[in-house]
């Protein structure tokens, strides 16, 4: 016998995330983008940073969505999250929203599409620019965690792209060389990494070298689970995130991963609090 239609916002994304046959953790990132929109259907701005993934959303009718100011609600919303959001991120999460209210239309549950009038943002065509010295300094004297430490310093010192430094293993490492081994890209590093790096890693020989808070939900690849800790590779997206979340009292909106990057013409490794070797 078929379910009734829902009738609350939150218990119909459930629905589409069970028909959806995602895995475990593209489960848990659309789960945050479209309890995010719930928000700007509630005429009220979303928590960011590390407030987002714990905050409950407001509990909202579905035919919320059917409601003729729906769309300009949704446009308002968009247009808040756009102050201090990556394009792209944004854009991924108007797509989730789009593809689950699709999914809705197609059973029956809302008649309308509010989404018609949003349109995907514009992905700048170059590059941020880096990080000033005094930018730097202001970012490395903040009190926070030793991990974000250790990868803030290590994206600048070896000017790598975040990837690749997120996919590196403990056992990549050749911590008095200060480099990585291969078949690991070819990374080097300097003084201010080469003191954090013994200290994040705590006799752990492998796994990821960047691990989330939490145990790894079932499912993880084993590649992306620590076998000391069980906790899970650290995704890109929740790197940005705390990076944004603890500058942001630094620049309106905080700083992105890609500013890390040395200047053009810098030598990697000279960021404030470095020495040179």
């Amino acid at each position: 016998m078929p379910l009734p239609p829902p009738v609350e916002y939150a218990v119909a994304v459930e629905r589409y995330l069970a028909a959806s046959g995602l895995g475990a953790a593209s489960l848990r990132v659309y789960r945050i983008a479209l309890h995010t929109w719930a928000w700007a259907l509630a005429d009220r701005t979303a928590p960011t940073g590390p407030e987002r993934r714990r905050a409950r959303p407001p509990v909202l009718p579905l035919a919320l969505l059917d409601h003729p100011d729906a769309a300009a609600r949704l446009l308002a919303g968009a247009t808040r999250r756009a102050d201090g959001t990556d394009p792209r991120t944004l854009n991924r999460e108007l797509s989730t929203l789009r593809a689950a209210v699709a999914w809705w239309r197609a059973q029956g549950w809302i008649r309308t599409d509010p989404t018609t009038g949003l349109r995907p943002h514009a992905v700048p065509a170059t590059a941020p620019d880096p990080l000033t010295p005094e930018q730097l300094q202001a970012l490395f004297d903040l009190r926070a965690p030793l991990r974000e430490q250790t990868l803030w310093r290590l994206l600048h010192e070896s000017g790598a792209p975040v990837e690749t430094v997120l996919a590196l293993d403990a056992d990549a490492l050749d911590l008095p060389g200060r480099r990585t081994r291969p078949p690991a890209p070819p990374l080097r590093w300097r003084t201010g990494t080469a003191r954090l790096l013994p200290l994040l890693l705590a006799g752990r020989t492998t796994g990821p070298l960047f691990l989330t808070d939490r145990r790894a939900p079932a499912g993880t690849p084993a590649a992306d689970r620590c076998p000391h800790t069980g906790r899970a590779r650290l995704s890109y997206r929740r790197a940005a995130e705390l990076l944004t979340a603890r500058t942001a009292a630094l620049a309106p909106g905080g700083w992105t991963l890609r500013r890390l990057r040395p200047a053009p013409g810098a030598a990697s490794g000279t960021a404030p609090g470095t020495a040179s070797v």
